[in-house]
């Protein structure tokens, strides 16, 4: 029976507690949404009345709805309220959180500074940062912001909590961020006093060079001058002011124009304008003005570009050497060279006439007699091309180089010297790659006189392989003769100076005879028939020899 009725009382104090709860649950709704404006709590003192003087339901909707979180308490720390916000903060049911002492959300390690806080707010609105921890002892930065509220049981203290975790980790970032700047910063200060140490070292090295340069430009016997990448003169040095008599304000630019002869001035700029555009080295032939006296006097100007590391045209050297006195000594070898070789054609003919007279007797001559004659006559005809080269030569230096200009068929002409070629050469191998029917407007003899010069080097200097390959394309408008050997092959200082007159190419594998003119008339051909020769070889890989003339259409009848 006892236990019967101990089973019974116990579950009707179950039923009771589940009343009182539920009663809880719906007042503490109330509360949060407004319905009612005081409650009552059971402390050590018995039942006490609180009562919210100003909360009225439209401030209660605004702090349930707001996204920090908001707790009221009482005098002994006693969370009197709570919105929604706050119990999703500390991760706990709201209902839960009422009537918890506040203090259980503060970790031990900030509890001292968190009483230092409630302290300061009782006496006035004030606000803190600290760590709360949830449900799960994980630690939250909070903003509590303190102030006090009236009510009717005496005063409480309202707390708005404001969750830092979002702002603390962008702080953060922030902070690491201005950590790396700070870093970078440093690196970009060392790097810049670096790079100003750098400037100044080099500025030093450069103001030292240009010293240099200046002295050294100052005190040799030839003008040098320097211009900017455009083209425009931006220095002349000492040489030049003492004999133009310009200073350097009125030479930089085209102040220097004044003293070039007018004869000269415009070719040599327009043969300027394509150096510059081009970035290809200077040269030219053009006269001076000398102060002291007003003579003009031919100047050798040469200049060559000066790029930095990137290949960008930074600056042009160049110089201006008087050669006035070296062309007075050509033009007197010239004229010497142009009368000799005349004084020597009429004797030549004379005696190539009686060589030739002697042949006739051949059958009646002993046989020693008729094999001299026979030598006699090829060495005539040796005499005879080069007194023929001399005379070209002289004719070339005095203007006088003149010829007329015929359409002609240039694949036949060339066959014809190939037939030519193979008589005189019989022990080379000629092969030919030749287009048909490639006209041009041209001089037969003078074009024909090119190409047996161009063969007779390549036979020459290939005495070891005698394959000689002769190759005539049409391309671009143009017409691309080339006579290729497998010789000995040119060194690059040769390929600067083959069309030079008088020039030689000598080797420890062939001593070249002859005056050294065929390439320099050769050239001069091509230009008088304007077009462009040019060469191309390495040492021991033989050498190709082109020049191109403008193509002519074939002229009907």
């Amino acid at each position: 029976m006892n236990g019967h009725r101990n089973y019974n009382l116990l579950r009707a104090e179950i039923n009771e507690l589940r009343l009182q709860l539920d009663e809880a649950n719906e007042t503490i709704e109330a509360i949060r949404t407004g319905q009612i404006d005081a409650l009552v709590v059971h402390n050590e003192d018995g039942h006490q009345l609180y009562t919210l003087k100003s909360a009225d339901h439209t401030y209660r909707v605004l702090i349930e709805k707001m996204k920090e979180g908001a707790v009221t308490l009482n005098k002994e720390g006693l969370i009197l309220y709570s919105n929604s916000q706050f119990a999703d903060m500390v991760n706990l049911p709201l209902p839960r959180v009422i009537g918890l002492q506040f203090s259980k959300f503060i970790p031990r390690n900030y509890t001292s500074e968190y009483k230092k806080l409630v302290e300061k707010a009782w006496e006035s609105d004030c606000k803190g940062e600290i760590f709360l921890k949830n449900k799960n002892n994980n630690l939250i930065p909070f903003l509590l912001s303190f102030t006090t509220l009236e009510l009717d049981e005496g005063t409480a203290l309202s707390i708005i909590l404001t969750d830092l975790s979002l702002q603390k980790e962008t702080e953060k970032k922030l902070k690491k961020q201005n950590e790396e700047l700070i870093a970078a910063r440093q690196r970009a200060a060392k790097t810049n006093e670096e790079l100003e140490e750098m400037v100044r070292e080099r500025t030093k090295d450069l103001l030292i060079s240009r010293e240099h340069f200046k002295f050294l430009a100052d005190n040799i016997p030839v003008i040098v001058w320097t211009a900017r990448p455009d083209g425009t003169v931006d220095y002349f040095n000492k040489r030049w002011q003492e004999y133009t008599g310009l200073s350097l304000s009125e030479s930089i630019g085209s102040g220097w124009h004044d003293v070039l002869h007018h004869e000269d001035l415009e070719s040599m700029l327009q043969s300027w304008k394509e150096a510059f555009e081009s970035g290809n080295h200077f040269e030219f032939e053009y006269r001076i003005r000398r102060a002291a006296d007003g003579i003009y006097r031919w100047h050798y100007g040469h200049a060559v570009p000066f790029r930095d590391v990137f290949g960008n045209l930074v600056t042009w050297f160049g110089t201006s050497t008087d050669i006035e006195d070296r062309k007075k000594e050509m033009e007197k070898k010239d004229e010497f060279i142009g009368v000799a070789s005349h004084e020597l054609k009429t004797p030549l003919t004379s005696l190539k006439g009686y060589i030739q007279l002697m042949d006739c007797f051949g059958d009646e001559l002993p046989l020693q007699i008729t094999q001299y004659v026979k030598k006699a006559n090829e060495s005539i005809n040796k005499l005879q091309y080069l007194i023929n080269d001399l005379l070209d030569v002289s004719k070339i230096q005095s203007g006088k180089l003149e010829f007329t200009l015929n359409s002609l068929n240039l694949s036949e002409l060339i066959d014809d010297c190939l037939e030519s070629c193979r008589y005189m050469f019989p022990e080379y191998d000629f092969q030919k790659e030749i287009e048909r029917d490639m006209y041009v407007e041209g001089n037969a003899d003078r074009l024909e006189q090119v190409v047996m010069n161009l063969v007779g080097n390549a036979v020459k200097y290939s005495p070891g392989n005698k394959t000689i390959l002769i190759r005539a394309i049409s391309r671009n408008n143009e017409v691309y003769v080339s006579v290729k050997d497998f010789g000995i092959g040119l060194q690059e200082e040769d390929k600067k100076l083959i069309f030079d007159r008088f020039y030689r190419v000598n080797s420890s594998k062939h001593i070249s005879g002859g005056l050294g003119m065929g390439l320099y008339i050769s050239s001069e051909i091509i230009k008088a028939h304007k077009g462009k020769i040019e060469v191309d070889s390495q040492i021991d890989h033989g050498a190709t020899f082109t020049f191109s003339l403008p193509f002519a259409k074939k002229i009907a009848g």
